[in-house]
């Protein structure tokens, strides 16, 4: 349910949040809710080094299902960043396939992209956060982790386990003074709304039973730029005690029975 590919301007009230100095690592950050995260990561002052597939040539380009690939490019990251104050992983996908007919290629690569990547960038990266003794990590995660629909097994299993695994870096980490925490969103206006080629966010599940009879309590899918509000403040120093939490920014869908 997350994840149009429009590229967000500077979110407004990127002055409420100061990353002058800090450098920070966004997958994903080519397009949708990724973009706009690096988008106000950068207005506020950081350093931003996007890891996706799309990336642009001031980027990394790597391909996030390849591990190998994946790890070779950490050294470049460190290389260029010198080390990492923020680590925000965005980057997801997501295919429709029935339980009894599971596209088995696609459930590896969900997985791969999903959950396997940010972990492997938190195994990489927290090391030197936590040697200087700061740092933020935000997996964006998705409701999925804990409501589920037909046709979404692999990316509900991916999303569970990263907040399973935000939980327990939260642990090993406090010590050292950083601080693991997830987003999750319901719908969002972005690519990844388009599923088999159909905009669920413009078909009549979505408009006639989540907006015109309520099912989404305020009765429109996120914009982009209001996750990256919430990924900002939780990577900010801003926040300096919350850790192990998933925060969920879905419009109230999941308050309701």
């Amino acid at each position: 349910m997350s994840d149009h590919d429009a590229q967000p301007s500077a979110a407004s009230g990127a002055s409420a949040y100061d990353f002058s100095g800090r450098r920070a690592v966004v997958t994903g950050g080519s397009h949708g809710i990724g973009a706009a995260i690096a988008v106000l990561l950068r207005a506020a002052g950081a350093q931003v080094l996007v890891l996706d597939l799309d990336a642009g040539p001031e980027d990394v380009r790597v391909d996030l299902a390849d591990r190998s690939a994946l790890e070779a490019a950490v050294p470049q990251v460190l290389s260029r960043l010198g080390s990492v104050d923020v680590l925000v992983n965005c980057a997801g996908m997501f295919v429709a396939s029935p339980v009894l007919d599971l596209d088995l290629a696609a459930y590896d690569r969900t997985l791969a992209v999903n959950l396997h990547a940010p972990v492997i960038l938190m195994r990489s990266l927290c090391g030197p956060m936590s040697a200087q003794g700061y740092g933020r990590v935000v997996n964006v995660t998705s409701i999925h982790a804990r409501l589920s629909e037909p046709m979404s097994l692999a990316y509900d299993v991916s999303k569970g386990g990263l907040e399973a695994a935000t939980r327990t870096a939260a642990l090993e980490l406090a010590d050292h003074g950083v601080l693991v925490n997830a987003v999750a969103p319901g719908f969002v206006a972005t690519r990844m709304s388009v599923v088999d080629g159909e905009d669920e966010l413009l078909g009549v599940p979505f408009t006639d039973v989540y907006i015109g009879q309520g099912r989404l309590p305020l009765r429109r899918a996120a914009r982009p730029e209001e996750i990256a509000h919430v990924v900002a403040f939780l990577a900010s120093e801003q926040n300096s005690y919350i850790t192990g939490q998933a925060v969920t920014v879905d419009g109230g869908l999941s308050a309701r029975f």
